[in-house]
């Protein structure tokens, strides 16, 4: 066997021994592009968790306002409930004048103090109240009226937990990109080792690292759904 038969196939470089230089600056442009990409959708994300955050934590406030409205509400036809209750046995009172006394403020009071929402409630259970005498049914746990009265903090709260979650989402979601962000600049900084050593072993190995590295990573951030501006 002569010495060119031996020398001959060294001398035939392969495409990827020729051009190895040329690879791995594409993939540095091609990975930097992608690294750019997941941290932008992880700032979009970022800016969606906030604002969702931002809008939970008022609604949550609100929510809280609209309770303690009600509750005052509530406290308040209890109130008044119990000084209906007083005048109604006035107004059984033998006295003709005491029962005529507590009749009209009887009428003047709920009047002037029975909401809509209460007086249907007081309707119902007096209702309820003369159908089954072996019960009492108060008008203050008539589900229509205590929503009248909490239902409005009900949706309020409802919307203060879904936005919330969605901050969670967007959160976990960012946290995800930033993640992949982190393991492409590792495969960046192997490349960038790859492309000033001479070895073309050496090269070989660490190019391969890196791509597996950024193949990983890149996977991870197609499972993100994108974003857009706006």
């Amino acid at each position: 066997m002569s010495s060119d038969s031996i020398i001959e196939p060294r001398g035939n470089l392969s495409f990827l021994r020729k051009h190895v230089e040329v690879i791995i600056a594409v993939l540095l442009g091609l990975i930097s592009i992608a690294t750019a990409y997941a941290s932008f959708q992880s700032s979009l994300y970022d800016g969606n968790m906030t604002q969702a955050y931002t809008t939970g934590s008022n609604l949550s406030t609100e929510a809280e306002s609209l309770y303690l409205e009600g509750n005052q509400q509530y406290v308040q036809d209890a109130q008044l409930l119990d000084r209906l209750t007083d005048l109604q046995l006035d107004m059984a009172n033998p006295d003709p004048a005491i029962a005529d006394a507590a009749q009209i403020k009887y009428d003047l009071i709920y009047f002037q103090s029975v909401s809509e929402d209460f007086d249907r409630a007081i309707t119902a259970a007096d209702a309820l109240n003369e159908s089954d005498p072996d019960l009492y049914y108060s008008p203050l746990d008539d589900e229509d009226y205590q929503a009248s009265l909490f239902g409005t903090y009900a949706e309020t709260k409802d919307q203060a937990v879904a936005s919330i979650a969605d901050g969670d989402k967007a959160n976990t979601l960012s946290d995800k990109l930033t993640l992949a962000t982190v393991v492409m600049a590792i495969s960046l900084f192997l490349l960038g080792i790859a492309a000033v050593v001479g070895a073309f072993r050496i090269k070989l190995i660490m190019g391969s690292i890196a791509v597996v590295i950024f193949v990983l990573a890149a996977a991870l951030t197609a499972t993100i759904p994108p974003l857009t501006i706006g």
